[in-house]
Protein backbone atom coordinates (compact mmCIF):
# COMPACT_ATOMS: atom_id res chain seq x y z
CA UNK A 1 0.00 0.00 0.00
CA UNK A 2 1.43 3.71 -1.09
CA UNK A 3 1.98 6.09 1.48
CA UNK A 4 -0.64 8.32 1.07
CA UNK A 5 1.84 11.93 1.22
CA UNK A 6 4.13 10.33 -0.77
CA UNK A 7 1.46 10.06 -3.44
CA UNK A 8 0.81 13.44 -3.72
CA UNK A 9 3.43 14.91 -2.82
CA UNK A 10 7.05 12.68 -2.75
CA UNK A 11 8.27 13.04 -6.08
CA UNK A 12 7.53 17.04 -6.61
CA UNK A 13 8.54 17.65 -3.32
CA UNK A 14 12.37 15.54 -4.55
CA UNK A 15 12.73 17.28 -7.35
CA UNK A 16 12.16 20.90 -6.57
CA UNK A 17 13.27 21.06 -2.83
CA UNK A 18 17.02 21.55 -4.28
CA UNK A 19 15.42 24.59 -6.14
CA UNK A 20 13.39 26.36 -3.09
CA UNK A 21 16.92 25.86 -1.19
CA UNK A 22 19.44 27.57 -4.56
CA UNK A 23 15.81 30.75 -4.17
CA UNK A 24 16.97 31.03 -0.21
CA UNK A 25 20.83 31.08 -1.26
CA UNK A 26 20.26 33.85 -4.02
CA UNK A 27 18.27 35.92 -1.20
CA UNK A 28 21.61 36.08 1.11
CA UNK A 29 24.75 37.44 0.52
CA UNK A 30 27.81 35.80 -1.14
CA UNK A 31 30.17 36.78 1.82
CA UNK A 32 28.55 34.26 4.18
CA UNK A 33 30.03 31.17 2.84
CA UNK A 34 29.32 28.87 5.98
CA UNK A 35 25.63 29.85 5.71
CA UNK A 36 25.64 28.96 2.03
CA UNK A 37 27.48 26.37 2.73
CA UNK A 38 25.21 24.91 5.10
CA UNK A 39 21.88 25.60 3.29
CA UNK A 40 22.97 23.85 0.45
CA UNK A 41 23.98 20.70 2.25
CA UNK A 42 20.42 20.92 4.15
CA UNK A 43 18.92 21.37 1.08
CA UNK A 44 20.47 18.13 -0.43
CA UNK A 45 20.27 16.06 2.93
CA UNK A 46 16.24 16.93 3.38
CA UNK A 47 15.94 15.93 -0.75
CA UNK A 48 17.81 12.63 -0.04
CA UNK A 49 15.17 12.17 2.89
CA UNK A 50 12.20 12.50 0.91
CA UNK A 51 13.72 10.64 -2.01
CA UNK A 52 15.17 8.00 0.11
CA UNK A 53 11.70 7.20 1.68
CA UNK A 54 10.61 7.14 -1.33
CA UNK A 55 12.90 4.74 -3.16
CA UNK A 56 12.81 2.34 0.47
CA UNK A 57 8.59 2.59 0.31
CA UNK A 58 8.76 1.55 -3.57
CA UNK A 59 11.06 -1.16 -2.43
CA UNK A 60 8.40 -2.55 0.12
CA UNK A 61 5.46 -3.00 -2.30
CA UNK A 62 6.98 -6.00 -3.50
CA UNK A 63 8.53 -7.23 -6.79
CA UNK A 64 4.98 -8.10 -8.22
CA UNK A 65 4.63 -4.24 -8.50
CA UNK A 66 7.54 -3.20 -9.73
CA UNK A 67 7.11 -3.42 -13.36
CA UNK A 68 4.56 -0.49 -12.57
CA UNK A 69 4.94 2.95 -12.11
CA UNK A 70 4.18 4.05 -8.84
CA UNK A 71 3.31 7.75 -7.33
CA UNK A 72 2.26 9.12 -10.63
CA UNK A 73 1.29 12.92 -10.92
CA UNK A 74 -0.79 13.40 -13.67
CA UNK A 75 -1.47 17.42 -13.96
CA UNK A 76 -2.40 19.79 -16.64
CA UNK A 77 0.89 21.80 -17.50
CA UNK A 78 0.83 23.17 -20.88
CA UNK A 79 -2.74 22.44 -22.59
CA UNK A 80 -1.52 23.75 -26.47
CA UNK A 81 0.91 21.30 -26.86
CA UNK A 82 -1.03 18.70 -24.76
CA UNK A 83 2.23 18.85 -22.74
CA UNK A 84 1.37 16.80 -19.10
CA UNK A 85 3.28 17.52 -15.53
CA UNK A 86 3.84 13.34 -15.43
CA UNK A 87 6.20 11.54 -13.06
CA UNK A 88 6.40 8.20 -11.43
CA UNK A 89 8.77 5.85 -10.03
CA UNK A 90 9.32 1.89 -11.49
CA UNK A 91 11.94 -0.31 -10.96
CA UNK A 92 14.14 1.34 -13.69
CA UNK A 93 14.15 4.67 -12.22
CA UNK A 94 14.57 3.85 -8.63
CA UNK A 95 18.07 2.64 -9.02
CA UNK A 96 18.95 6.11 -11.13
CA UNK A 97 17.15 8.42 -8.40
CA UNK A 98 18.73 6.44 -5.37
CA UNK A 99 22.72 6.95 -7.14
CA UNK A 100 21.93 11.22 -8.00
CA UNK A 101 20.32 11.59 -4.23
CA UNK A 102 23.35 9.78 -3.00
CA UNK A 103 26.42 11.76 -4.65
CA UNK A 104 25.11 14.93 -4.62
CA UNK A 105 24.83 15.60 -0.62
CA UNK A 106 28.21 13.72 -0.72
CA UNK A 107 29.71 16.05 -3.40
CA UNK A 108 28.72 19.26 -1.50
CA UNK A 109 30.55 17.53 1.86
CA UNK A 110 33.70 17.27 -0.30
CA UNK A 111 33.13 20.99 -1.38
CA UNK A 112 33.23 22.30 2.40
CA UNK A 113 37.07 23.12 2.23
CA UNK A 114 37.60 22.05 -1.67
CA UNK A 115 35.91 25.27 -3.27
CA UNK A 116 37.72 25.57 -6.31
CA UNK A 117 38.88 29.05 -7.90
CA UNK A 118 37.56 31.74 -8.20
CA UNK A 119 36.29 30.59 -4.51
CA UNK A 120 32.27 31.99 -4.82
CA UNK A 121 30.59 29.16 -2.60
CA UNK A 122 27.35 30.91 -3.19
CA UNK A 123 26.98 31.01 -7.27
CA UNK A 124 29.00 27.37 -7.36
CA UNK A 125 26.71 25.46 -4.94
CA UNK A 126 23.21 27.08 -6.53
CA UNK A 127 24.71 25.31 -9.99
CA UNK A 128 24.65 22.31 -7.83
CA UNK A 129 21.40 22.65 -6.66
CA UNK A 130 19.99 23.36 -9.75
CA UNK A 131 21.87 20.17 -11.13
CA UNK A 132 20.29 18.01 -8.89
CA UNK A 133 16.96 19.24 -9.49
CA UNK A 134 17.55 18.70 -13.72
CA UNK A 135 18.60 15.12 -12.89
CA UNK A 136 16.10 14.07 -10.62
CA UNK A 137 12.96 15.63 -12.99
CA UNK A 138 14.82 13.63 -16.03
CA UNK A 139 14.63 9.99 -14.13
CA UNK A 140 10.45 10.87 -12.94
CA UNK A 141 9.63 12.61 -16.34
CA UNK A 142 7.21 10.12 -18.40
CA UNK A 143 6.01 12.72 -20.09
CA UNK A 144 8.60 13.70 -23.39
CA UNK A 145 8.14 17.63 -23.32
CA UNK A 146 8.92 17.20 -19.36
CA UNK A 147 11.67 15.01 -19.86
CA UNK A 148 13.23 17.57 -22.67
CA UNK A 149 12.87 19.93 -20.54
CA UNK A 150 14.63 18.44 -17.15
CA UNK A 151 16.87 17.04 -20.10
CA UNK A 152 18.05 20.03 -20.62
CA UNK A 153 18.06 22.38 -17.34
CA UNK A 154 21.14 20.24 -16.61
CA UNK A 155 23.40 21.87 -19.44
CA UNK A 156 23.39 25.73 -18.46
CA UNK A 157 24.67 24.80 -14.41
CA UNK A 158 27.25 22.14 -16.38
CA UNK A 159 28.31 24.70 -18.87
CA UNK A 160 28.85 27.53 -16.43
CA UNK A 161 30.59 25.45 -13.77
CA UNK A 162 33.08 24.36 -16.18
CA UNK A 163 33.48 27.73 -18.03
CA UNK A 164 34.04 29.52 -14.57
CA UNK A 165 35.92 27.41 -12.22
CA UNK A 166 37.72 24.89 -14.68
CA UNK A 167 41.26 24.95 -15.68
CA UNK A 168 43.17 26.99 -18.07
CA UNK A 169 41.46 25.88 -21.19
CA UNK A 170 38.08 26.27 -19.59
CA UNK A 171 35.97 28.17 -22.19
CA UNK A 172 36.94 25.89 -24.90
CA UNK A 173 35.84 22.77 -22.97
CA UNK A 174 32.74 24.62 -21.82
CA UNK A 175 31.74 25.51 -25.18
CA UNK A 176 32.54 22.08 -27.06
CA UNK A 177 30.35 20.14 -24.06
CA UNK A 178 27.25 23.09 -24.63
CA UNK A 179 27.59 22.57 -28.54
CA UNK A 180 27.23 19.07 -28.94
CA UNK A 181 25.18 18.03 -26.14
CA UNK A 182 22.77 21.02 -27.70
CA UNK A 183 23.17 19.77 -31.40
CA UNK A 184 22.20 16.06 -30.00
CA UNK A 185 19.24 17.35 -28.04
CA UNK A 186 17.54 19.86 -31.19
CA UNK A 187 18.02 16.34 -32.88
CA UNK A 188 15.96 14.16 -29.99
CA UNK A 189 13.45 17.21 -30.00
CA UNK A 190 13.01 16.77 -33.72
CA UNK A 191 12.20 12.87 -33.22
CA UNK A 192 10.04 13.40 -30.14
CA UNK A 193 7.56 16.08 -32.54
CA UNK A 194 7.62 13.63 -35.47
CA UNK A 195 6.48 10.94 -33.21
CA UNK A 196 3.56 13.17 -31.78
CA UNK A 197 2.65 14.19 -35.65
CA UNK A 198 3.53 10.26 -37.23
CA UNK A 199 0.74 8.79 -34.46
CA UNK A 200 -1.67 11.38 -34.85
CA UNK A 201 -1.32 11.04 -30.73
CA UNK A 202 -3.11 13.49 -28.41
CA UNK A 203 -0.29 13.72 -25.53
CA UNK A 204 3.51 13.39 -25.26
CA UNK A 205 3.08 10.27 -22.18
CA UNK A 206 5.64 7.52 -23.03
CA UNK A 207 3.45 5.15 -22.40
CA UNK A 208 0.57 6.44 -24.41
CA UNK A 209 2.89 6.88 -27.50
CA UNK A 210 4.57 2.96 -27.01
CA UNK A 211 0.87 2.55 -27.26
CA UNK A 212 0.40 4.37 -30.61
CA UNK A 213 3.15 3.01 -32.26
CA UNK A 214 2.30 -0.48 -31.56
CA UNK A 215 -1.23 0.05 -32.62
CA UNK A 216 -0.74 1.76 -36.25
CA UNK A 217 0.91 1.07 -38.81
CA UNK A 218 4.12 2.71 -39.22
CA UNK A 219 6.56 2.24 -42.04
CA UNK A 220 9.70 0.93 -40.83
CA UNK A 221 11.94 3.62 -42.56
CA UNK A 222 9.97 6.35 -40.59
CA UNK A 223 10.48 4.96 -37.29
CA UNK A 224 14.15 3.97 -38.44
CA UNK A 225 14.70 8.13 -38.75
CA UNK A 226 12.98 8.82 -36.01
CA UNK A 227 14.72 6.27 -33.56
CA UNK A 228 18.14 8.03 -35.67
CA UNK A 229 17.31 11.62 -34.00
CA UNK A 230 16.86 9.53 -30.49
CA UNK A 231 19.95 7.78 -31.53
CA UNK A 232 22.06 10.99 -32.19
CA UNK A 233 20.29 12.68 -28.58
CA UNK A 234 20.92 10.19 -25.87
CA UNK A 235 24.42 9.17 -27.90
CA UNK A 236 26.20 12.24 -27.70
CA UNK A 237 24.85 12.18 -24.16
CA UNK A 238 26.60 9.28 -22.86
CA UNK A 239 29.02 9.49 -25.04
CA UNK A 240 29.11 6.77 -27.84
CA UNK A 241 32.00 6.82 -29.95
CA UNK A 242 32.78 8.82 -32.20
CA UNK A 243 30.14 11.75 -30.57
CA UNK A 244 32.53 11.56 -27.86
CA UNK A 245 35.33 14.06 -27.92
CA UNK A 246 33.53 16.79 -26.14
CA UNK A 247 34.14 14.32 -22.85
CA UNK A 248 37.73 14.33 -22.25
CA UNK A 249 37.94 17.89 -22.11
CA UNK A 250 34.58 18.49 -20.30
CA UNK A 251 36.57 16.29 -17.42
CA UNK A 252 39.72 17.81 -17.87
CA UNK A 253 39.12 21.37 -17.42
CA UNK A 254 36.03 20.56 -14.80
CA UNK A 255 36.75 21.40 -11.57
CA UNK A 256 36.63 17.98 -9.13
CA UNK A 257 32.97 18.18 -8.51
CA UNK A 258 31.64 18.90 -11.34
CA UNK A 259 33.81 15.82 -12.94
CA UNK A 260 32.22 13.51 -10.22
CA UNK A 261 28.86 14.97 -11.43
CA UNK A 262 28.98 14.54 -14.84
CA UNK A 263 30.88 10.61 -14.52
CA UNK A 264 28.78 9.69 -12.03
CA UNK A 265 24.72 10.83 -13.05
CA UNK A 266 25.25 13.54 -15.95
CA UNK A 267 26.23 10.48 -18.68
CA UNK A 268 23.59 8.30 -17.13
CA UNK A 269 21.17 10.22 -18.69
CA UNK A 270 21.74 9.19 -21.94
CA UNK A 271 21.77 5.44 -21.80
CA UNK A 272 18.48 6.31 -19.30
CA UNK A 273 17.40 7.42 -22.55
CA UNK A 274 17.51 4.73 -25.01
CA UNK A 275 16.19 2.61 -21.92
CA UNK A 276 13.41 4.50 -20.71
CA UNK A 277 12.63 6.11 -24.30
CA UNK A 278 13.64 4.80 -27.29
CA UNK A 279 13.18 1.21 -26.96
CA UNK A 280 9.89 0.76 -25.44
CA UNK A 281 8.32 3.73 -27.74
CA UNK A 282 10.43 2.03 -30.94
CA UNK A 283 11.07 -1.46 -30.67
CA UNK A 284 11.46 -2.83 -34.44
CA UNK A 285 13.48 0.53 -35.45
CA UNK A 286 15.67 -0.97 -32.09
CA UNK A 287 15.89 -4.53 -33.52
CA UNK A 288 17.02 -2.68 -36.88
CA UNK A 289 19.70 -0.53 -34.76
CA UNK A 290 21.30 -2.78 -32.90
CA UNK A 291 24.13 -3.81 -35.11
CA UNK A 292 25.25 -0.15 -34.96
CA UNK A 293 24.83 1.15 -31.55
CA UNK A 294 26.36 -2.60 -30.89
CA UNK A 295 29.34 -1.70 -32.99
CA UNK A 296 29.55 1.34 -31.93
CA UNK A 297 29.50 0.10 -28.22
CA UNK A 298 32.98 -2.44 -28.83
CA UNK A 299 34.50 0.32 -31.16
CA UNK A 300 34.14 3.02 -28.17
CA UNK A 301 35.33 0.00 -25.71
CA UNK A 302 38.71 -0.42 -27.73
CA UNK A 303 39.58 3.01 -28.91
CA UNK A 304 38.55 4.43 -24.83
CA UNK A 305 41.22 2.00 -23.97
CA UNK A 306 43.81 2.57 -26.29
CA UNK A 307 43.19 6.54 -25.89
CA UNK A 308 43.71 6.06 -22.24
CA UNK A 309 46.97 3.98 -22.54
CA UNK A 310 48.22 7.34 -24.79
CA UNK A 311 47.15 9.69 -21.70
CA UNK A 312 50.01 11.41 -19.56
CA UNK A 313 47.21 13.40 -17.62
CA UNK A 314 45.57 11.70 -14.78
CA UNK A 315 42.02 12.98 -15.11
CA UNK A 316 42.14 12.84 -19.10
CA UNK A 317 42.82 8.86 -18.49
CA UNK A 318 39.59 8.64 -16.25
CA UNK A 319 37.56 10.30 -18.86
CA UNK A 320 38.76 8.11 -21.58
CA UNK A 321 38.00 5.38 -19.45
CA UNK A 322 34.57 6.33 -19.18
CA UNK A 323 33.92 6.35 -23.19
CA UNK A 324 35.28 2.11 -22.64
CA UNK A 325 32.83 1.82 -19.44
CA UNK A 326 30.08 3.49 -21.12
CA UNK A 327 30.65 1.41 -24.26
CA UNK A 328 29.50 -1.95 -22.31
CA UNK A 329 26.68 0.09 -21.03
CA UNK A 330 25.08 0.44 -24.22
CA UNK A 331 26.54 -3.22 -25.68
CA UNK A 332 24.12 -4.65 -22.76
CA UNK A 333 21.24 -2.18 -24.59
CA UNK A 334 21.67 -3.07 -27.88
CA UNK A 335 21.40 -6.76 -27.56
CA UNK A 336 17.56 -6.17 -26.43
CA UNK A 337 17.34 -8.62 -24.06
CA UNK A 338 15.95 -8.29 -20.36
CA UNK A 339 19.28 -9.67 -19.21
CA UNK A 340 21.40 -7.17 -21.72
CA UNK A 341 19.52 -4.12 -20.53
CA UNK A 342 19.61 -5.34 -16.30
CA UNK A 343 23.54 -5.64 -16.82
CA UNK A 344 23.38 -2.23 -18.59
CA UNK A 345 21.24 -0.28 -15.45
CA UNK A 346 23.64 -1.75 -13.31
CA UNK A 347 26.52 -0.39 -15.48
CA UNK A 348 24.89 2.93 -14.97
CA UNK A 349 25.12 2.53 -10.78
CA UNK A 350 28.58 0.77 -10.81
CA UNK A 351 30.40 3.28 -13.30
CA UNK A 352 28.65 6.43 -10.93
CA UNK A 353 29.88 4.79 -8.27
CA UNK A 354 33.49 3.97 -9.07
CA UNK A 355 34.68 6.46 -12.07
CA UNK A 356 32.72 9.21 -9.67
CA UNK A 357 35.46 7.55 -6.62
CA UNK A 358 38.29 8.05 -9.23
CA UNK A 359 37.77 11.82 -10.34
CA UNK A 360 37.17 12.63 -6.32
CA UNK A 361 40.47 11.42 -5.90
CA UNK A 362 42.28 12.93 -9.17
CA UNK A 363 40.91 16.30 -7.76
CA UNK A 364 42.44 15.39 -3.77
CA UNK A 365 45.70 14.81 -5.77
CA UNK A 366 45.38 17.97 -7.95
CA UNK A 367 45.14 19.71 -4.33
CA UNK A 368 48.01 18.22 -2.90
CA UNK A 369 50.42 18.21 -5.63
CA UNK A 370 48.92 21.09 -8.11
CA UNK A 371 49.46 18.54 -11.18
CA UNK A 372 47.73 15.46 -12.71
CA UNK A 373 51.15 14.93 -15.05
CA UNK A 374 51.20 11.19 -14.55
CA UNK A 375 54.99 11.38 -15.10
CA UNK A 376 55.49 13.85 -12.02
CA UNK A 377 53.61 11.84 -9.77
CA UNK A 378 54.82 8.95 -7.50
CA UNK A 379 55.21 7.75 -4.36
CA UNK A 380 51.74 8.56 -3.38
CA UNK A 381 51.41 5.32 -0.75
CA UNK A 382 54.84 6.37 0.90
CA UNK A 383 53.25 10.53 1.27
CA UNK A 384 49.64 9.69 0.98
CA UNK A 385 48.86 5.66 2.12
CA UNK A 386 45.24 5.94 2.93
CA UNK A 387 44.72 8.16 -0.61
CA UNK A 388 47.12 5.44 -2.32
CA UNK A 389 45.39 2.39 -1.20
CA UNK A 390 41.91 4.04 -1.97
CA UNK A 391 43.39 4.57 -5.72
CA UNK A 392 44.28 1.24 -5.72
CA UNK A 393 40.40 0.08 -4.71
CA UNK A 394 39.06 1.66 -7.24
CA UNK A 395 41.43 0.53 -9.60
CA UNK A 396 40.68 -2.72 -8.72
CA UNK A 397 36.89 -2.19 -9.34
CA UNK A 398 37.06 -0.32 -12.58
CA UNK A 399 38.87 -3.08 -14.30
CA UNK A 400 36.16 -5.58 -13.39
CA UNK A 401 37.57 -7.62 -10.67
CA UNK A 402 35.05 -10.10 -9.14
CA UNK A 403 33.55 -9.24 -5.75
CA UNK A 404 33.60 -5.41 -6.88
CA UNK A 405 30.21 -3.81 -8.03
CA UNK A 406 32.35 -2.74 -11.77
CA UNK A 407 32.57 -6.48 -12.39
CA UNK A 408 28.49 -6.93 -12.31
CA UNK A 409 28.63 -3.85 -15.05
CA UNK A 410 30.55 -5.48 -17.43
CA UNK A 411 30.50 -9.40 -17.53
CA UNK A 412 26.79 -9.76 -18.15
CA UNK A 413 27.02 -7.15 -20.67
CA UNK A 414 29.49 -9.44 -22.91
CA UNK A 415 27.41 -12.55 -21.86
CA UNK A 416 24.23 -11.09 -23.03
CA UNK A 417 25.37 -10.35 -26.26
CA UNK A 418 26.18 -13.99 -26.75
CA UNK A 419 22.52 -14.68 -27.33
CA UNK A 420 20.76 -11.10 -28.72
CA UNK A 421 17.23 -10.80 -28.91
CA UNK A 422 15.41 -12.60 -31.86
CA UNK A 423 15.90 -10.91 -35.15
CA UNK A 424 19.39 -9.32 -34.26
CA UNK A 425 22.43 -11.22 -36.11
CA UNK A 426 24.00 -13.17 -33.60
CA UNK A 427 26.91 -14.13 -35.73
CA UNK A 428 27.95 -10.15 -35.43
CA UNK A 429 27.45 -10.06 -31.48
CA UNK A 430 29.02 -12.82 -30.82
CA UNK A 431 32.45 -10.61 -32.69
CA UNK A 432 31.36 -8.17 -30.81
CA UNK A 433 31.69 -9.66 -27.14
CA UNK A 434 34.91 -11.37 -28.24
CA UNK A 435 36.16 -7.45 -29.05
CA UNK A 436 34.76 -6.42 -25.77
CA UNK A 437 36.34 -9.04 -23.90
CA UNK A 438 39.54 -8.12 -25.20
CA UNK A 439 38.74 -4.50 -23.99
CA UNK A 440 38.32 -5.99 -20.30
CA UNK A 441 42.34 -6.74 -21.04
CA UNK A 442 43.31 -3.52 -22.02
CA UNK A 443 41.39 -2.14 -19.38
CA UNK A 444 43.48 -4.11 -16.81
CA UNK A 445 46.89 -2.92 -19.26
CA UNK A 446 45.86 0.87 -18.65
CA UNK A 447 44.64 0.92 -15.08
CA UNK A 448 47.38 -1.18 -13.26
CA UNK A 449 50.02 1.03 -15.52
CA UNK A 450 48.43 4.48 -13.47
CA UNK A 451 47.99 2.92 -10.12
CA UNK A 452 51.67 1.72 -10.49
CA UNK A 453 53.23 5.22 -11.86
CA UNK A 454 51.15 6.74 -9.50
CA UNK A 455 51.00 5.02 -6.42
CA UNK A 456 53.96 3.32 -6.51
CA UNK A 457 57.88 3.71 -5.78
CA UNK A 458 59.18 6.58 -4.63
CA UNK A 459 58.23 10.26 -4.59
CA UNK A 460 59.94 12.41 -6.89
CA UNK A 461 62.42 14.96 -5.79
CA UNK A 462 60.00 17.68 -6.81
CA UNK A 463 57.69 16.90 -4.17
CA UNK A 464 59.68 14.97 -1.45
CA UNK A 465 59.46 17.36 0.79
CA UNK A 466 56.56 19.28 -0.05
CA UNK A 467 54.09 19.84 2.98
CA UNK A 468 51.32 20.52 1.42
CA UNK A 469 51.10 16.68 0.55
CA UNK A 470 48.99 15.48 3.22
CA UNK A 471 46.59 12.21 3.94
CA UNK A 472 42.96 11.89 3.69
CA UNK A 473 40.98 14.60 5.57
CA UNK A 474 37.86 14.34 7.25
CA UNK A 475 35.35 15.87 4.69
CA UNK A 476 36.77 12.89 2.24
CA UNK A 477 36.41 10.34 4.37
CA UNK A 478 32.40 11.13 4.95
CA UNK A 479 32.13 12.05 1.16
CA UNK A 480 34.01 8.65 0.05
CA UNK A 481 33.05 5.98 2.70
CA UNK A 482 29.57 5.64 1.20
CA UNK A 483 30.36 5.26 -2.25
CA UNK A 484 33.35 2.93 -0.86
CA UNK A 485 30.59 0.66 0.90
CA UNK A 486 28.67 0.55 -2.34
CA UNK A 487 31.10 -0.94 -4.66
CA UNK A 488 31.61 -3.65 -2.10
CA UNK A 489 28.16 -4.66 -1.23
CA UNK A 490 27.15 -4.39 -5.16
CA UNK A 491 30.06 -6.93 -5.76
CA UNK A 492 28.77 -9.19 -3.45
CA UNK A 493 24.77 -8.94 -3.43
CA UNK A 494 24.75 -7.41 -7.12
CA UNK A 495 20.99 -8.90 -6.74
CA UNK A 496 20.10 -5.72 -5.12
CA UNK A 497 20.01 -3.65 -7.78
CA UNK A 498 19.28 -6.83 -10.39
CA UNK A 499 15.68 -8.14 -9.11
CA UNK A 500 15.03 -4.50 -8.87
CA UNK A 501 14.89 -4.02 -12.33
CA UNK A 502 14.08 -7.26 -14.06
CA UNK A 503 10.04 -6.99 -13.64
CA UNK A 504 10.00 -3.48 -15.12
CA UNK A 505 12.41 -4.26 -18.35
CA UNK A 506 10.82 -7.59 -18.59
CA UNK A 507 7.27 -5.55 -18.81
CA UNK A 508 8.71 -3.70 -22.20
CA UNK A 509 10.89 -7.04 -23.19
CA UNK A 510 8.25 -10.10 -22.75
CA UNK A 511 10.10 -12.18 -24.68
CA UNK A 512 13.21 -11.94 -22.59
CA UNK A 513 16.41 -13.76 -22.94
CA UNK A 514 15.74 -17.34 -23.99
Amino acid sequence: MENAFLQDWGITLMVFVPLVGAVIMMLLPSEQEENHKTIALGTSLITAAIGFWLVIDFYNLGSETWSDLHYVVDRNWIDIVNARYLVGIDGISAPLIALTLLVVPLVIIYSWNHIPEPGNAKAFLILILVLHTGMLGSFVAQDLVLFFVFFEVVLLPMYFMIGVWGGENRLYAAIKFFLFTLFGSALMLVSFLALYWVTGSTTFSMEGLAQEVASRDIGSQTQWLIFGGMFMGFGIKVPMFPFHTWLPDAHTQAPTQGSVILAAVLLKLGTYGFVRIALPILPDAAIDWAPIIGGLAVAGIIYGALGCLAQTDMKRLIAFSSVAHMGYVMLGIATMTDFGINAAIFGMVAHGLITGMLFFIAGSVKERYHTLEIKRLGGLLVQAPHLGWILGFCVMASLGLPGLAGFWGEFPAILAAYEPAAGINQTLFRVYMVIAAIGTVLAAAYLLWLLQRTAFGTPSEEFEDDPHIHDVVLTEWIAWIPLLILIVLFGFVPGIIFNLTDPAVSAFLPGGTP
